[in-house]
């Protein structure tokens, strides 16, 4: 695997935490972090089962600094960028991290910052590739993504993407 260390936001463990793939995606050989604004955006219960794996150094929690902030508002960011999304952007820049997103404004910023990107679908190649799930289950939790999450339902290339996958894992 090449990527070793990703930076994440919210909607990648809001996912996680509803298709029941935290512990799977923490079994991956990445070491992961996310920004204490990420947590916030997160329900207590999300943030507890985060703080678990935080307290076993399976996660890093940025706290953002008076210096981070003045580096972050030194930049160009477009206005679809939220507070949030610049941390997660700053410290995957930061770090010479891959940024965790599906949200398409995040992931184009990232691009035009040449910060390496990925979503959900990758996640899910990473956790068959790594035998942490048999395609049969990673079949089963992106139809359930599918039918829970619009963001997968609309978006054209998107579908193309995950009917090739559900394919070859079924």
């Amino acid at each position: 695997m090449k990527i070793k260390i990703a930076v994440t936001d919210a909607c990648i463990f809001i996912d996680l935490y509803d298709l029941g793939l935290v512990a799977s995606f923490f079994n991956l050989e990445i070491e992961i972090h996310t920004t204490s604004a990420v947590l916030y955006e997160l329900y207590s219960e999300q943030q507890q089962i985060l703080q678990a794996y935080q307290s076993v150094d399976r996660l890093t929690v940025h706290n953002i600094q008076e210096q981070d902030f003045i580096e972050i508002y030194s930049e160009e960011y477009p206005k679809s960028i939220s507070e949030t999304d610049k941390s997660v952007l700053h410290i995957a820049n930061k770090l010479n991290a891959c940024v965790l997103s599906s949200d398409k404004a995040l992931r184009n910023c990232a691009k035009n910052k040449d910060i390496e990107y990925h979503g959900m679908i990758w996640i899910f190649d990473k956790l068959v590739e790594t035998s942490v799930l048999t395609p049969k289950e990673a079949a089963s939790k992106l139809k359930q993504l599918v039918a829970t999450n619009f963001v997968f339902q609309n978006n054209q290339q998107l579908v193309a993407e995950l009917e090739k996958r559900l394919k070859i894992w079924k």
